[in-house]
Parts: structure tokens; sequence; C-alpha cells
């Protein structure tokens, strides 16, 4: 085939080619340029989303630290001995013990910071004592001989919250409350499994004896009464004076006792009503400020 030939039908073919082309873009539309409306779209998530992104510090060792003891003492020392107490001493008198925390934190607060205890304070103390007294029933009569080992038990968990809460204002932890909570419940909660583990505790747990309400218990007391109970109270521990923090311990029953009449339908005694308003007097001397001079 001559050379020139050859190269005729190539240039055919290239032609027809691009008349395909030109085909394929009429028949899809004008041809536009790149989208307005996609490249605001990308625009939005570079922004936004570049926005929610933030370089977190790892937590310092002195915050793992002062995170360890906290947690320690609160969930260890507090509510774990609470709940081994609480197998041979009656909820009623376990509230009352529990109760003595502000005392126990008065007495810290003024040897650790050199706070002064107001009188009002003391006397708000002592009858939110007695009121919360009234409502575990404690005039019904006192522990029994077997009881004395439980009431020895949360009487130290008593301390050993006021301690926690005490050493909370002076260590060293995480500015943001959810991240030091995060942390307590992680070294807390880990010295306790290995408890659990040593003494033979998961050997008597089965997963399938476990009921709903139990389930549905549980993610309420690790949900609002761990994660969001516990973060508030850290918050608060460095937020406000210590007897005002320390008041959460008579209010705590009053709450309990409401709930028992409104939900389970359990009687509302006298004594209770008595012991309710006497807590509540109580609050207000403890959380009275002390008036300026000249007013």
């Amino acid at each position: 085939m001559p050379r020139d030939r050859v190269i005729v039908d190539h240039v055919g073919q290239v032609e027809a080619r691009q008349e395909d082309v030109r085909r394929a873009s009429a028949a899809a539309g004008p041809s536009r340029g790149p989208s307005v409306t996609g490249w605001t779209a990308l625009v939005i998530v570079r922004i936004v989303w570049g926005s929610t992104r933030r370089r977190v510090a790892w937590p310092r060792a002195a915050e793992w630290a002062g995170c360890a003891v906290v947690g320690v003492l609160l969930l260890l020392g507090g509510s774990g001995l609470v709940s081994v107490g609480e197998r041979t001493v009656p909820s009623g008198l376990a509230a009352l013990l529990v109760a003595t925390v502000p005392l126990w934190l008065l007495g810290m607060d003024a040897v650790a910071n050199r706070a002064p205890i107001r009188p009002a304070a003391v006397i708000g103390l002592v009858a939110g004592l007695t009121g919360l007294a009234l409502l575990a029933g404690f005039g019904r009569g006192g522990p029994g001989a077997g009881e004395g080992r439980g009431v020895a038990i949360i009487l130290v968990a008593a301390v050993s919250w006021a301690l926690g809460t005490i050493l909370a204002g002076r260590v060293v932890l995480p500015s943001r409350a959810l991240l030091a909570t995060a942390m307590q419940m992680l070294v807390g909660g880990t010295v306790i499994v290995i408890l659990a583990a040593a003494t033979g505790d998961f050997a008597s747990f089965h997963p399938a004896a476990v009921s709903g309400r139990s389930w549905l218990a549980l993610a309420y007391l690790t949900g609002p009464g761990s994660i969001v109970a516990l973060s508030a109270y850290g918050i608060a521990i460095r937020a406000l004076p210590t007897p005002t923090v320390a008041t959460y311990a008579y209010v705590n029953p009053v709450v309990a006792v409401l709930l028992g009449t409104w939900l389970l339908n359990e009687k509302l005694t006298t004594s209770m009503l008595l012991g309710g308003a006497l807590i509540v007097a109580a609050v207000a001397l403890v959380v009275r400020r002390k008036p300026a001079r000249g007013h």
C-alpha cells in the first residue's frame, strides 16, 4: 500500500474518533467547569471537620499518679468497701455511717488546708447526722454483734472517700473533668477487677443468671451513676467549699426516700419527714455564707 494512502487512512480514523467524542459530549449536555456547589461542600467539610480536630496531649505521669491515688481511694476504698460492709450491715445503718463523710471532710480540710470550721457548719453537720439517723431508723436498734466488722469497714470507707476528696484538690489532675474521671475509673476499676479475680469472685458470677432489670440497673450505675455524677463531683470539689460539697451525703438519702415512696410505694413515716426537715435545715446552715463586715 502506498505511504500516502496509509497516512490518509490514519487521519481519517483520528477524525472519526474525534467525531465520536463530540457526539458523546453533545448527548451528555453542554460542557461545564468544576461544580460550584461541589467545591462549596468540600470547603465546608474541610473547615468544619477540621475545626473538630484538635491535638490532645497524652496525660502526664503526674496526672496519671494523681488520678491513681484519687481513683483508688474513691472507688476501691470508698464505694468498694461500702459494698463489702453492706453484706452484714443493714442499708439504713450503712447510710448513717457513710454520712460521717462530711465530718471527716471538715476535719481533714482543717488539717490539710487550715480551713476554719464555722460553728454554724458544725451545728449543721450534727443536725444532718441526726436527721439521717431518723431516716435510717437508727433508733429502732443498733448493730448486732455480727455487724461490728461491717460497721468498721464502712467507717474506713467513709474515711477513704473523704481523703480522696481532699487529695483531689491537691494532687495534679487533668484540667478536663471527664478525662480525669475516666482515668480515675480506669485505675480504680482495674485494681478492683484484679482483687475480684484474686479473691475468686468471678467463679460465682454467671451472666446467664443476671436478669434484664439488673443489666438496666448496671447501665444506670455505669452512665449517670458513675460517669456523669463522678465527673460532676470532681468539678464541685474544685469549684465549691468543702463543707458545701459535703452536704451531698445528707441530701442523697432524702432523694432515695422520696424516690422509694414514689416509685416503689414505700411507706413515708413521720420520722422520715422529721429527718428530711432536719437535713434541709442542716444544708442551709452549712452552705450559708458568713456575712461581710459592715453589712
